[in-house]
């Protein structure tokens, strides 16, 4: 699994869908390549000082390093967006929250309805 580092890929992941979770907002988008799935990390700045972002996004990096690569579809980038309660939340909960979320997202959109009156 490789990393997003550009900007670019950040800003076009987060056009795509996303699932919510407590612990962070799980981005995902389908890619035109042929590459395995990518993944990139963000916390902002209002969910604490460095340090807290740092711990943030380092339990995030290790919930990803343990789901199965099963989980993850090839030629597609996904972002995590780590939230406050990242820090306080359990960790098998949060296992279980990114393989609920991965669901969510490869679960097809859903068709508008037609609202003629």
């Amino acid at each position: 699994m490789d990393r997003l580092r550009q900007r670019a890929d950040f800003l076009a992941v987060a056009n795509g869908a996303r699932a919510n979770t407590a612990g962070f907002v799980l981005q995902g988008r389908r890619r035109d390549d042929d590459g395995p799935a990518r993944i990139g990390f963000t916390v902002t700045k209002k969910n604490g000082t460095a340090t807290e972002r740092n711990r943030i996004r380092r339990r995030l990096r290790e919930v990803v390093k343990r789901i199965d690569d099963v989980s993850m579809r090839p030629h597609h980038d996904y972002v995590l967006v780590g939230r406050r309660d990242a820090l306080t939340r359990d960790f098998a909960t949060m296992l279980d929250d990114l393989r609920s979320a991965l669901r969510r997202l490869d679960r097809p959109a859903p068709k508008a309805r037609n609202q003629s009156a």
